[in-house]
């Protein structure tokens, strides 16, 4: 796939919730639990492993203002999930990096498996 048919790459067509020179965080469109958020490098690499030092020092940085969002939004959150599938025989469907931030709650059964897409 070419970063021209990139849905992560189309930024003008996503509602971005923040961002920083060199990433920016959306809502999951398919979310496993509400405010499922992923955050995502500006730069198209394949997967997390590809992006540079000061690429994965923006997703972090991103990844604790939305915790801090998701917190204030709605309290009953009491830990996250945050990773990434790498690969298609890990579940990674969009070969764009990206993180998952997924907010937890107490009581909620275990998230869904991955599936190859």
């Amino acid at each position: 796939m070419s970063h021209q048919d990139c849905i992560f790459c189309r930024m003008g067509e996503l509602t971005i919730l923040a961002e920083n020179p060199l990433a920016f965080a959306i809502r999951d469109k398919f979310p496993v639990r509400p405010l499922h958020t992923l955050i995502i490098p500006k730069r198209h690499v394949t997967d997390i492993f590809a992006t540079h030092a000061d690429e994965r020092e923006a997703i972090h940085e991103l990844a604790l203002q939305c915790r801090e969002a998701i917190g204030n939004e709605d309290p009953s959150v009491s830990g996250f999930y945050f990773g990434s599938n790498i690969g298609r025989a890990a579940g990674q469907k969009i070969f764009h990096a990206h993180v998952h931030l997924i907010p937890r709650r107490s009581g909620e059964g275990d998230l869904p498996a991955a599936r190859p897409g």
